[in-house]
């Protein structure tokens, strides 16, 4: 993830799935492999950051008559 240009989450988790897919296959030498770890980790954190921004910012909501109002998401429990 290059630090000059702003990601967006949709490009982030796109190369994060793109390291996956060559570290799942197995064919990457180690020190390749490390690298692409460490890169995969910070792309995580990255999403992981993003996600819980926006869900700071979900959190309120417009009710019709002007008043904000807590907001949570309903998880399902598996």
């Amino acid at each position: 993830m290059s630090e000059k240009k702003q990601v967006t989450f949709e490009e982030a988790m796109k190369e994060l799935e793109t390291i996956v897919e060559k570290l799942e296959e197995g064919d990457v030498p180690l020190e390749e492999a490390i690298s692409f770890y460490k890169e995969g980790m910070k792309l995580s954190k990255f999403c992981h950051d993003k996600l819980s921004h926006v869900e700071e910012e979900m959190e309120k909501i417009l009710k019709e008559n002007g008043e904000l109002e807590s907001f949570q998401v309903q998880e399902d429990e598996a």
